[in-house]
């Protein structure tokens, strides 16, 4: 999509860095970044929401969950 924005010279500079480190346009960077913000606001707002049932949604992790995970744990409450 093509648009027309209107940057904060700090934050185009920034911009205008990380395409060149990383050999993109500048618009890919700011997409990049502005999804990166996004991620991490989400991320947020999923730890201050209310927890309205037993299964709560949590922040993404960098770790993946197995059968082990959850059966040590199972082990630990006495399940």
């Amino acid at each position: 999509m093509r648009t027309t924005l209107a940057l904060d010279d700090d934050i185009f500079a920034y911009a205008r860095e990380c395409a060149a480190r990383e050999r993109i346009s500048i618009g890919k960077a700011i997409s990049k970044l502005a999804r990166d913000g996004i991620r991490l606001q989400s991320a947020t707002v999923c730890r201050q929401m209310p927890v309205t049932s037993k299964y709560a949604l949590l922040p993404r992790r960098d770790e993946v969950v197995t059968s082990e995970h959850v059966r040590d744990l199972m082990d630990q409450e006495g399940i």
